[in-house]
């Protein structure tokens, strides 16, 4: 035999060898395509990552792959992975924030996020959208994560830009610190503004988080309406486009909500006061909703029931936690798009669901909620070609619930399997 042959057959056989792994899922009922009814009995078999077939019935392994591996779902609800479009991974609001904020290193913090990435995705969400985090070390978690070298959730990092004195700059510090930690994400007027969100693209940021009013946790008693000003937002969202981004806008009252859906921005996180105007242009320009209840509610609660919030932030708190649901319900009635998003960080990592539970408790059928935290939020994304459904060629995101959620939605807050990308992180 000829080198050349042995070399042949040496590639072969590593070729084959590297073949990627077979899993066969049997699922009791599978919501393949939330949107679309449930199937029972269904096979899935996952190829590596990604799902290479969803076939009607239990088909029998050796017909498949005879040293596939079986899991057996078939006293569950099978569904998508979810996903949340408002995290913080970094943090949790407490009473520590300030003692953590002067003593607690910056490589540690970046530690701590791994920690509640991991109660997020075993909470069942495989995909998170991280819109507010010392950006450096939330960038090398999700190259981690992506890489193989921690395990957390899929995670679509945003670059933070921002006003001097708005929400997204520094507050609740004595002036020497306030200068010490201020951002150069923080910018004034138009051009600095699109130098801002191209920096930020610069240094790795996946979306540009903006925050186009004031806002509830501000240490500072400036309200929430409109702060940056149109122009400054115009430049930030064609900075971002013109690199490939998408915008995200923090928006409480309805003027910072126009100004930004006027600009152009991918969606409204929070949206507290859509009124008419506003609904007009979520539906002209197709924008999404992240409504954040869990977040509402959280500051709600803790402004009645602990000390932990400043009187500035409590007052705020009280208010705009009070009205979030009924301007929600609004929105959703009148036909404007909703991505599932929590404000984790604020409210508790991997109580995820919870918002679920809040979305259908303010209106919102059980269907639409979860369409919301699958489907929809891979179309905000732009990657519905590859999760948001457990279709033949997107990646093996897959949890499982008891029941089925369509009956009653707080099955999910109980999600008993999770897989990502084709790993069992849950079982």
């Amino acid at each position: 035999m000829t080198m050349s042959n042995k070399l042949f057959l040496i590639l072969l056989f590593l070729g084959l060898n590297a073949q990627a792994e077979i899993t066969i899922i049997y699922a009791g009922e599978l919501l393949a395509v939330p949107g679309e009814k449930a199937l029972k009995q269904q096979t899935i078999v996952i190829e590596g990552k990604s799902i290479k077939q969803v076939l009607n019935g239990y088909k029998d392994v050796a017909d498949i792959d005879k040293n596939a591996t079986v899991i057996d779902l078939k006293n569950s609800f099978v569904l998508p992975g979810l996903m949340d479009m408002h995290v913080h991974l970094q943090g949790e609001l407490g009473p520590d924030n300030v003692k953590d904020s002067l003593k607690m290193s910056e490589q540690l913090m970046g530690m701590r996020s791994t920690h509640y990435g991991m109660k997020t995705l075993l909470a069942g969400f495989t995909t998170v959208r991280d819109v507010g985090s010392n950006s450096q070390y939330m960038y090398a978690y999700r190259d981690a994560v992506n890489n193989g070298w921690v395990d957390g959730p899929r995670i679509i990092a945003a670059g933070g830009v921002g006003i001097t004195g708005g929400h997204a700059d520094v507050s609740g510090v004595k002036p020497d610190l306030m200068e010490f930690y201020t951002n150069k994400s923080i910018c004034d007027g138009p051009y600095d503004c699109r130098r801002a969100a191209r920096d930020a693209i610069k240094y790795g940021a996946d979306w540009i988080k903006i925050t186009s009013t004031g806002g509830v946790m501000t240490q500072r008693a400036t309200g929430t309406g409109q702060q940056m000003e149109s122009d400054e937002l115009e430049e930030v969202v064609l900075a971002a486009k013109r690199m490939g981004r998408k915008v995200a806008s923090h928006a409480h009252h309805e003027d910072g909500i126009i100004a930004a859906l006027e600009a152009g921005v991918a969606s409204i996180e929070h949206g507290t006061y859509t009124g008419p105007k506003a609904i007009k242009l979520f539906k002209k320009t197709g924008a999404y909703l992240v409504p954040t209840l869990l977040a509402g509610d959280t500051v709600v609660k803790m402004a009645k029931n602990t000390d932990i919030l400043s009187t500035a932030v409590k007052e705020k708190a009280l208010k705009v936690g009070a009205d979030m649901k009924g301007n929600f319900i609004k929105a959703y009635d009148a036909g404007v798009k909703i991505a599932f998003g929590t404000d984790s960080g604020v409210s508790i990592h991997g109580t995820n669901a919870q918002e679920a539970v809040l979305m259908h408790a303010a209106g919102m059928p059980t269907m639409d909620v979860i369409k919301s935290a699958t489907v929809n939020t891979a179309d905000l994304l732009g990657m519905s070609d590859s999760i948001g459904s457990i279709e033949v060629g997107k990646y093996a995101d897959i949890i499982a619930v008891d029941k089925s959620p369509l009956d009653d939605i707080k099955e999910l807050l109980n999600v008993e399997f999770v897989m990502k990308e084709g790993k069992v992180y849950k079982d």
